[in-house]
């Protein structure tokens, strides 16, 4: 934890992810409309009642991005949760028990690997028909975990043969217990590497399903944000907060996961650890220039 408060990267990261959920939970605090009721006129623009103004329906704007950000967050978390523990526990099976059970789960990876996933999820969500928040983190849990399974699996291969695993064989500890008090600690960078990854690629192919009409019309959330935008012509009569507003949401969101999981990268990956190693070398380099 140090570590990453120690890197600006993940502490400016932070700073962005803890303001929007900070944002999302005290959302009946910040405004006092309904974000499913009229409460102006249709694509009002911005002013001190409305300061992101309102949407064709006479929606106020803000609202529905706070509110919104409960649900999008919700669908992010919660499918990055279940594509992490999926993806995690079948990864060590697979790696520390090897023979048939690695065989059998390595032959599912590759058959999800193989299938293309956002045609995938757009089929089963048209099968569905207006699939609801919550189905959309369960079908992207469900279809998603194939990478994660992976990488956490190389990674267990090379942590099996280490001595403190040995030595837990030779003491006679059962497997599940190796695998979760023994491999599991030593793989965690990599498993939140992949945890940060699934939120963001949740959230966005959340937004994605919702904006081509395939999520619950009804559902507050960014993607239905602008999906309503979309079909109201935002852009078209000259709204652009109606459009605007949940794509820079998206974007600043996403932007505070990259900058989190870029920064895990360095922090597991010494190799990309080049900050302090350049500052040195410059302050060599002038250093020398000075005697010359």
């Amino acid at each position: 934890m140090q570590s990453l408060l120690r890197n600006r990267k993940a502490l400016t990261g932070l700073v962005i992810i803890a303001f929007i959920v900070i944002v999302a939970v005290a959302a009946p605090l910040l405004t006092q409309y309904d974000p499913a009721a009229r409460t102006g006129r249709p694509h009002q623009p911005p002013s001190l009642d409305h300061v992101l103004g309102t949407t064709r329906i006479g929606q106020d704007v803000f609202a529905r991005l706070i509110y919104g950000a409960r649900t999008s967050l919700a669908v992010g978390f919660g499918a990055g949760l279940l594509i992490t523990i999926a993806g995690t526990a079948l990864g060590i099976i697979a790696g520390y028990r090897g023979g048939k059970t690695d065989e059998i789960i390595s032959f599912f990876t590759n058959m999800v690997l193989v299938v293309p996933n956002l045609p995938l999820l757009l089929v089963l969500a048209a099968f569905i028909g207006q699939a609801r928040p919550v189905v959309i983190a369960l079908i992207l849990g469900a279809t998603s975990w194939a990478w994660g399974a992976r990488v956490t699996r190389a990674e267990t291969l090379s942590v099996k043969h280490k001595d403190f695993v040995k030595s837990a064989e030779m003491m006679g500890e059962p497997q599940w217990r190796i695998m979760t008090f023994e491999i599991f600690p030593n793989v965690i960078s990599i498993v939140g590497i992949n945890f940060i990854g699934s939120v963001i690629f949740a959230i966005i192919t959340e937004a994605t399903l919702e904006f081509l009409g395939l999520g619950d019309p009804r559902a507050i959330s960014w993607g239905t944000m602008l999906y309503n935008a979309q079909k109201a012509s935002a852009l078209s009569v000259g709204a652009w907060w109606d459009i605007l507003t949940p794509c820079f949401a998206l974007a600043l969101l996403g932007i505070g996961m990259s900058l989190l999981n870029f920064a895990v990268d360095e922090i597991a990956n010494p190799r990309l650890r080049t900050g302090n190693h350049l500052k040195r070398w410059s302050l060599l380099v002038r250093s020398g220039e000075g005697r010359l």
